[in-house]
């Protein structure tokens, strides 16, 4: 039979068929299509929360808080002294000067553990649930442009009992160690970034470590008028005399620990070096043997804030 559109009922139920199939697959397409714009404009927006956070902190660099490439302004010793009552701000005495002069000239088992190069998104959160599980405060020694990336943890660091020391802004030797004064931008740099994020206008950690440590031929004429320079400014600097090696070639657990045991030895003040950096997850999962290991040795832990203040 023909019906008036020409068709036939067979035909005329495959055409019904077919456009049903397409008007299905367009609402699938739609769907597809409305999805993945959903998806983008999501990305987007997590992508600007992100940035609006970092850049936050990153641009204050350009503000007028930091002084870039001048020396900056000095605290005297009696003024950090009387700036603020709060414990967790470090105060430079003259005894502290004295006490890092000497600080391994000790009877006393004393372990100071100290972090270089966070803070790191995946891995300090480790390391700062580790040392609360122990009770143990470790100093950490940051970099201003990490400071910069991720201020809440530097916040909970501070807030948690931490020493906040620094280790500059770049860690490019190429540009830290230009000048003594290219050493001293970075520090002030580096420090008016943590004192914005931990919310502390007045904080000064008065501690400094060299990238590389303060020694080397390379650099050694910059680092030695660095190191004045830094002194003039109540900057005080530290490096290590124990270490992991967690940061040369490719560490396992075992090598951790044999450099640990090798460099501890019998010292009594050891002051040891690791790394918090967001590629050292082996130092997070080594942290609690690391500690164990000085907890049987009879050492008890201390920060720089047991030192300089």
């Amino acid at each position: 039979m023909v019906n008036y559109y020409g068709y036939d009922e067979v035909s005329l139920t495959v055409i019904k068929r077919l456009n049903k199939k397409k008007v299905f697959g367009l609402l699938l397409i739609i769907l597809f299509i409305l999805l993945m714009i959903l998806l983008y404009v999501f990305n987007v927006q997590k992508k600007m929360l992100k940035i609006k956070e970092e850049s936050q902190y990153a641009n204050i660099e350009n503000s007028n808080i930091i002084n870039d490439g001048q020396t900056p302004q000095k605290d005297t010793i009696e003024e950090v002294i009387n700036i603020d009552n709060n414990a967790n701000l470090p105060k430079l005495t003259q005894i502290g000067r004295e006490n890092m002069n000497n600080i391994y000239a000790t009877n006393e088992k004393i372990a100071y553990i100290t972090f270089d190069d966070g803070p790191s998104q995946n891995i300090t959160p480790q390391i700062l649930n580790i040392l609360d599980q122990y009770k143990i405060k470790a100093t950490f020694f940051l970099l201003g442009r990490n400071v910069a990336r991720y201020p809440s943890l530097v916040k909970q660091e501070y807030e948690t009992g931490h020493y906040i020391a620094n280790h500059g802004y770049s860690h490019e030797y190429n540009s830290i160690y230009t000048s003594a004064q290219t050493v001293l931008e970075e520090y002030t740099k580096t420090e008016q970034l943590i004192r914005t994020v931990i919310g502390e206008e007045k904080y000064c950690s008065h501690l400094f470590r060299f990238p590389g440590g303060s020694g080397g031929k390379k650099y050694k004429d910059v680092k030695t008028e660095a190191k004045q320079l830094l002194s003039e400014n109540d900057i005080l600097y530290i490096d290590w005399n124990s270490l992991t090696n967690d940061s040369v070639g490719k560490p396992t657990p075992e090598s951790i620990m044999s450099n640990l045991v090798s460099t501890v030895g019998t010292k009594n003040s050891v002051v040891i070096l690791m790394h918090d950096a967001a590629t050292k997850q082996l130092t997070a999962d080594m942290l609690p043997q690391v500690l164990n290991y000085l907890i049987e040795q009879g050492y008890t832990f201390k920060t720089f804030y047991d030192v300089i203040m």
